[in-house]
């Protein structure tokens, strides 16, 4: 056993046992959080400007504070950008978390001094609640890889700017520095596909315990690593054995990276953000990621049914109900406040609080008033693709189709296949009753002759790769998403489909 190993066995269990005290009164963490985070922001321009000196509770603060999105929250952001003081917290952030938003173009999100460690010991946290439940820390003593953006900053403006995962990579403590890949040289490298071959010929040769990233990029990883050995990832890295991903829901991934690795390994799910870090899975065996409500984040929650009413609901964590889905709002100790996430979560358990991740507000489709939201086309493509075992799907994007050249409306799914269906008509069939199963409002538009069942489009291989290189955004944080009311990404996918 290696020194590392070693000595994260009483760091583990402190950690758990931290967890649990916090975890056993969450409301009252969350009340003191929203105290200190009221008296420090009254210090703050935003603060003067919604009268923070008068606010006792969270009823007041609800009257004084709206909920916003980033384009509402930009007036501020550009005042920290060009170097003012005690705009949205007291002083300057360390840094601008830059990130290409969905629906806002490039944002730049405020890291301060108190939020750092959130990011840091959420991820820390993760890894040793795995260690404490499992016993296995020999992971450690080996090479950990993080496929990431890039860790280089720009400093020519008043804060410094870069992407999340290359700021982290600043404040890797020094215990696991010494077993990290790839190099800083490497990492630093812009083009995707050039640093993934770098990052190939730094690793291949090592003994890797660990690797964290995105599942489409680590499957990217794995398949030149298959390339270039012919050898399946457990051959190439017999001492690999956990798994750390956020960013996407894994589920669509999971088959194809257990085929490449040869074998199942633990993994270990995590929600971060610019914004914040928001939860992670504690437990192997407990479904759902344990929502950090004692790290500098105060949270509310709008049933998602409600969030494009006047007039919607403001929930503290106390009010929440299991199996509703809720949008995620945020006040933190970066200075955000009421700020929008946009993200979706159902609580899985309230004793401790868990969440599931259910996907993005505004990632729907609801042409025809159905608003089919990514858990549901999730779970179709997961139910489909169980009815015939052979299909591997790579990725897919669905959108609806307003104005057919013939027939009715209808949902189209545009899907890369790496084992296409052997009856394509059964898999349709599948898919799109599945999802009458999951929405009624679907269904009811079927039944009633407004839309016609979905319509699967095969993308050509490696066309989702391709559509994102030709986009500028392939690697990194990066990703597809699964569904939208729009056309602006699957017009662009067609360049890349199957030509029947």
């Amino acid at each position: 056993m290696g020194i590392r190993s070693f000595f994260s066995s009483p760091l583990a269990r402190y950690i758990v046992n931290y967890n649990k005290k916090w975890a056993s009164n969450p409301i009252a963490c969350q009340r003191r959080i929203f105290r200190s985070l009221v008296e420090k922001g009254a210090q703050t321009k935003f603060g003067r400007d919604h009268g923070f000196n008068t606010i006792n509770n969270f009823e007041e603060y609800k009257k004084q504070v709206p909920v916003r999105d980033y384009e509402d929250f930009s007036i501020y952001i550009k005042q920290i950008i060009d170097g003012n003081k005690d705009v949205l917290w007291p002083g300057k952030p360390l840094y601008l978390s830059k990130t290409s938003g969905t629906t806002s173009g490039v944002k730049y999100i405020p890291i301060t001094k108190e939020s750092m460690p959130n990011h840091m010991n959420s991820a820390r946290n993760a890894m040793f609640s795995y260690i404490h439940e499992s016993g296995n820390s020999k992971f450690l003593d080996r090479k950990l890889i993080f496929l990431s953006g890039s860790p280089e900053l720009d400093n020519s403006g008043a804060i410094p700017t870069g992407r999340l995962s290359g700021i982290v990579n600043h404040h890797i403590p020094s215990w696991l520095k010494g077993n990290q890949l790839p190099s800083y040289q490497t990492n630093i490298v812009d083009d995707w596909e050039e640093k993934l071959e770098r990052i190939v010929d730094e690793t291949l040769d090592h003994r890797l315990g660990l690797i964290s990233g995105i599942p489409p990029w680590v499957q990217m990883y794995f398949d030149r690593i298959i390339a270039r050995t012919g050898k399946q990832i457990k051959e190439v890295f017999p001492d690999f054995s956990i798994f750390i991903h956020g960013g996407v829901n894994f589920e669509p991934y999971r088959n194809k990276l257990f085929d490449s690795i040869g074998k199942k390994i633990d993994s270990i799910e995590t929600y971060p953000a610019s914004e914040g870090f928001i939860a992670y899975q504690d437990s192997q065996t407990q479904e759902g990621l344990l929502l950090l409500l004692n790290s500098g984040i105060f949270f509310e929650f709008i049933p998602v049914e409600e969030y494009f009413n006047d007039n919607y609901s403001r929930l503290t964590i106390e009010e929440v109900e299991e199996n509703m889905n809720y949008v995620v709002v945020l006040s933190t100790n970066a200075g955000l406040w009421s700020y929008s996430l946009e993200d979706t979560v159902k609580f899985v358990s309230t004793q401790p609080y868990r969440i599931i991740v259910t996907g993005r507000v505004k990632h729907f489709i609801s042409a025809f008033g159905e608003h089919v939201i990514g858990e549901e086309v999730e779970k179709a493509m997961k139910y489909a693709v169980s009815k015939q075992s052979s299909i591997d799907v790579i990725e897919f994007s669905v959108a609806p189709q307003v104005n057919p050249t013939e027939g009715l409306p209808l949902h189209e799914w545009f899907i890369e296949f790496r084992r296409r269906p052997k009856d394509l008509e059964a898999f349709e069939n599948a898919l799109n009753l599945e999802l009458q199963k999951l929405n009624t409002y679907y269904n009811d538009l079927i039944s009633g002759k407004i839309l016609r069942p979905l319509k699967i489009i095969m993308v050509e291989q490696d066309g989702f790769r391709n559509y994102m290189k030709s986009m500028g955004k392939l690697g990194g944080q990066n990703k597809v998403p699964r569904l939208a009311n729009d056309r602006t990404v699957v017009d662009e996918l067609v360049k890349f489909s199957i030509k029947v």
